[in-house]
Order: C-alpha cells, then structure tokens, then sequence
C-alpha cells in the first residue's frame, strides 16, 4: 500500500512548474532468495535466505556439495571453504556480496578449529569487515563441523569511514 502526495508551490514561490512529491509507504517487501547453485533445502521449513527490504538474512550454511548434498571431506577447514562458496551463490541471487555482509555468526562443534576456519574467513572477508561472533555447539546438522549464518544487505551500499 503506498500514498503518493503532490504538492504545487504557492504561486508567489519562484519554483512555479516544479511539484513535491512525498511518497509514505506502508509495509516492507519479502521476498525469499534461492539459488540453484548452493544446496537445496529438503524437506525442512526454512529458506535459504529471505530478504526484507535492502536486508538479507541467510540461514546457517553449511560446507555441503551442491551435487551430492553430502558434506565435503576434509575437516572443518574444507567444510567453512565450501559454506563460503555456498554463501556467496546465495549472496548473488539476493543482489549482494561478502563486501556487503554485515554480520556473520559461526558455529563450530570444536573451538580449537577457531583459528583454522578463521585463515579461510580472511580469504572471503576484507576491510571494513562485517560484525562477527563465533560459537562451539554441541552438535550441528548432518555432523557438520562448521556453520555461518549471514545478515547482508543488498542493491548498492556505500561505506563510510568514522
């Protein structure tokens, strides 16, 4: 729903011919982002990512083969390279980027895996770089190693410096 006000000037303004427009919306479009190229959701009630406005929230992804669905082999470190890969498919179906990411959560099953996963997360995350926590979790799904859950934001985004 959407109200669109114009305005003409008073007519001793010297901006005769130009109108105001004010434009109030009611309500946020959403709008759910899937990409063929990360791992489907099966047969759980969630989405890869739903997006709210210019905001995109990512589910946890996990390191899963997109053809196999099965988790990559090779520890928590091939598994956060793979969530990454995954992440930025799902990224580019919404319109944005890991430049564009401004909070990530991670969940690893051992925190001793910390500083491993982390030299991968550099190879994905620059300057200025997206709020963060980390972690250790009982158990993930599938017996993964690692999960990133993304706040992103979409469309152009311009940084400032403080």
């Amino acid at each position: 729903e959407c109200e669109i006000f114009l305005c003409a000037p008073p007519v001793h303004s010297s901006l005769v011919g130009f109108q105001i427009f004010s434009v109030r919306m009611s309500g946020v479009i959403r709008r759910v982002i899937f990409s063929k190229l990360a791992p489907m959701v099966v047969g759980s009630p969630y989405n890869q990512a739903v997006q709210a406005g210019q905001t995109v929230y990512v589910s946890g992804v996990l390191g899963l083969n997109c053809e196999t669905m099965k988790l990559v082999e090779g520890g928590a470190v091939k598994e956060a390279e793979q969530a990454l890969q995954n992440l930025g498919h799902i990224l580019t179906a919404a319109d944005s980027d890991y430049s564009k990411v401004v909070k990530n959560t991670v969940f690893l099953d051992n925190i001793e895996d910390f500083a491993a996963v982390n030299e991968v997360y550099k190879k994905y995350f620059k300057e200025p770089f997206p709020a963060r926590s980390c972690f250790q979790v009982a158990k993930l799904p599938l017996g993964a190693k690692v999960e990133i859950e993304t706040i992103a934001l979409s469309g152009t985004v311009t940084d400032v410096k403080s």
